[in-house]
């Protein structure tokens, strides 16, 4: 087996950039490897209106160090108030991507997300005729139900009824957790893919609970059996066009994570692509890391494949960084708990 690999250069198609200070200690980490990424609107304020995220944007454009060379592809934060001839003008515009949707309560920053979902009816049959996506964080916020089970129950309790009104709407099921999801991705059709974080493919809960609690571990969804984390690794490394690469990359700092309520996200953005490389490597799969990191995601959005390549390497065992410093504070990247072997050119 060759100990080089290049592919197109990736995307990512669900990451946190975050704002300020900490906008600036991550970016550069995702343009190193990746040309775009779907950007997540869930600040504070969050993102709702077409001059939020042209102003977003440009904030990250500023940020970008010297000859990076990515582009953020913007998307709105779908509230009950949210204004359909602004999310088709913002679309029409070429400015925004894809509209996001967080039940209220689901998880960082998610408390201007829906509750009620007739109150979002028209945006979403606007949405359906315009061809613009719906990316959906896939929870209940039901006290009742368990965490481990949100993920299963939003697919009966919301996301069906929601496909069925609402025929032609272009769905990305973010953050697959569940053989539950990956089962029902592979039942559709084109209007619906479903992308799969680079954590999720390494983790499962006893990584988080199993020995100690390990925060650097706690997501939102959070990571469940190990059965279901074999089901996510089989779907990624399938060649499936409904599964893509996103990452998720979520950066808190460790003051914040390390609280007793601490905050939840994995921060990967720094060495998702030198892992994955390991884990399509131990599934025999490494002629398929491309269609995941560079070619699904631009077929569902419609896009065009990136005209760039990224080229890995295996060599010795190494160890990422441990942290990066952000003017609010050290954050940690995710350590899969192995050396790795591929690195990526840079």
């Amino acid at each position: 087996m060759s100990d080089t690999l290049t592919i197109t250069r990736p995307d990512d198609w669900h990451l946190h950039l975050r704002d300020g200070a900490m906008l600036k200690a991550v970016l550069p980490e995702t343009a190193r490897h990746f040309a775009r990424a779907i950007v997540m609107p869930n600040l504070v304020p969050p993102v709702v209106t077409a001059a939020q995220a042209a102003a977003y944007r440009d904030r990250i454009r500023a940020a970008l160090p010297d000859g990076a060379v990515f582009e953020p592809l913007m998307t709105l934060y779908l509230t009950e108030t949210t204004d359909p001839a602004d999310v088709a003008a913002a679309h029409a515009s070429g400015l925004v991507k894809a509209v996001k949707l967080y039940p209220a309560g689901a998880t960082t920053n998610s408390a201007s997300g829906v509750k009620d979902f007739d109150k979002v009816r028209g945006v979403l049959e606007k949405m359906a005729e315009i061809g613009l996506p719906l990316c959906t964080h896939g929870e209940v916020v039901d006290s009742a139900v368990d965490i481990f089970d949100r993920e299963a129950v939003f697919i009966d309790r919301v996301l069906e009824p929601l496909r069925r009104a609402t025929p032609g709407l272009r769905v990305v099921m973010e953050h697959i957790t569940t053989a539950n999801a990956v089962d029902y991705a592979r039942a559709q059709g084109s209007d619906l893919g479903a992308t799969i974080t680079t954590h999720h493919l390494i983790i499962n809960r006893n990584h988080i609970l199993a020995g100690g609690i390990r925060p650097h571990y706690y997501c939102l969804p959070v990571a469940k059996r190990e059965e279901h984390r074999l089901a996510l690794r089989a779907a990624a490394t399938s060649g499936d066009p409904r599964f893509f690469l996103g990452t998720d990359s979520a950066p808190h700092t460790d003051a914040n994570k390390l609280l007793p309520c601490g905050c939840a996200g994995c921060f990967t953005a720094t060495n998702t692509m030198a892992i994955l490389a390991h884990v399509f490597e131990e599934e025999g799969a490494l002629d398929r890391l491309e269609s995941f990191a560079s070619r699904n995601g631009p077929t569902f959005y419609g896009l065009p494949v990136n005209a760039g390549t990224l080229t890995l390497r295996k060599g010795a065992p190494y160890a990422a960084p441990a942290h990066i410093e952000s003017g609010d504070g050290p954050v940690t990247v995710f350590d899969p708990g192995f050396a790795l072997t591929w690195q990526v050119d840079d």
